[in-house]
């Protein structure tokens, strides 16, 4: 990916949009905007659906900023370029897809043990060969967090949600499943490890 991000100069836009945000509109214009500088084949797009009202944009550099000096035109409440290198998660990735994928059929995959969900379809990883193939795609495919936090905890009526744990520095996590499902936040705990813990296990 690093080599990838190396080739064109791109990075990444996160956006905290509005309900008549519409990205599709202010991406198709950035890429109008991108052909007018003489830039062939232009990439912007979403690369990340975080929560109801907030995306990740990656592509070329000019599109996005592009989309920062018009952000009012779209309906954009907030945006900040990335600390990245690179438009992860779109098809500018798409020259590292090879290189992971031979790396990957060196390795053995085995069925999770436990429930774990892909980026690229939202959807519980069953067998190896999915595995594989999901990890590739989604170099150049958007991750689909909010779609994932839905499937996680849709509920029959009456159900109870599960207890839902984020170890580690930071509740960004949480605060993305409070604004996908008030309800199952409910549950959310943090749990803090101190810097004391950590030097004491290694």
């Amino acid at each position: 990916m690093q080599e990838a991000s190396e080739i064109i100069p791109s990075g990444m836009l996160s956006v905290i949009g509005r309900r008549n945000s519409d990205y599709k509109t202010a991406c198709l214009e950035a890429l109008e905007y991108c052909k007018t500088v003489g830039i062939e084949d232009p990439v912007c797009e979403v690369s990340n659906y975080l929560f109801p009202d907030s995306r990740v944009i990656a592509g070329h550099i000019q599109a996005l900023e592009f989309l920062q000096k018009n952000s009012k035109k779209f309906s954009f409440a907030r945006v900040k370029m990335l600390p990245v290198s690179g438009a992860f998660h779109t098809r500018l990735m798409k020259s590292a897809m090879q290189p992971l994928s031979e790396a990957l059929e060196s390795i053995s995959i085995q069925e999770p043990l436990i429930s774990v969900y892909s980026n690229v379809d939202s959807k519980k990883y069953r067998q190896p060969e999915q595995i594989q193939h999901c990890l590739v795609e989604q170099l150049v495919l958007p991750v689909k967090w909010e779609q994932i936090m839905h499937t996680i905890y849709e509920r029959n009526k009456g159900k109870k949600f599960p207890y839902t744990y984020e170890v580690g520095p930071g509740k960004q996590l949480g605060a993305i499943l409070r604004s996908c499902n008030l309800k199952a936040s409910k549950y959310y705990s943090n749990i803090e490890v101190s810097e004391d813990e950590t030097n004491e296990e290694t």
